[in-house]
């Protein structure tokens, strides 16, 4: 793929002509590449698997950049529209760094590319039983905080992010 440096004919094309793709950019700059040729292509399982996840990505994006807007907050200055950021929202899970219990509450640390939507604290027994479920507050930075009102043998964190991705971790 090579970078051309427009100029007004140039700047006129876009599409395909005789096997080359013209590619106009956001920064107005103009990629030229030779046409792919996938006719005698046969995919791979694990890459028909990463194309239908892509096709819910793209479902999820396109409704997304018009309803969040945190998507298009993160996109001014840069090259990305809010469609780019809530695609790579849908790929991208949150992260649980951490989960402490201090006297009287539950503390999480969980970051997210975009941002952490909510923290779900699940409070088990021996046994597995659910004792006490409820949502974290978020605190200061990327902390969020649980009172409970019961103490229980294993805690478990669920961070969620707008796209739905959850990762949990178990204290």
């Amino acid at each position: 793929m090579a970078k051309v440096k427009t100029n007004d004919l140039i700047k006129a094309l876009n599409g395909a002509i005789r096997g080359l793709v013209f590619r106009q950019m956001r920064d107005g700059s103009v990629l030229v590449s030779m046409a792919p040729d996938y006719s005698t292509r046969e995919f791979t399982p694990g890459q028909q698997k990463h194309q239908r996840r892509f096709q819910q990505a793209i479902a999820y994006a396109r409704q997304a950049a018009r309803t969040e807007p945190i998507y298009a907050e993160l996109a001014q200055g840069t090259t990305k529209n809010a469609y780019n950021i809530a695609i790579s929202d849908w790929f991208n899970p949150p992260a649980v760094h951490q989960v402490q219990q201090e006297e009287g509450r539950i503390r999480v640390e969980a970051s997210d590319k975009v941002m952490v939507a909510k923290v779900v604290i699940t409070m088990l027994d021996d046994a597995g039983t659910v004792l006490e479920k409820g949502q974290a507050i978020r605190a200061e930075g990327d902390w969020w905080e649980y009172a409970p009102s019961l103490t229980g043998k294993t805690i478990t964190a669920e961070a969620w992010d707008l796209a739905g991705n959850v990762t949990t971790a178990v204290l």
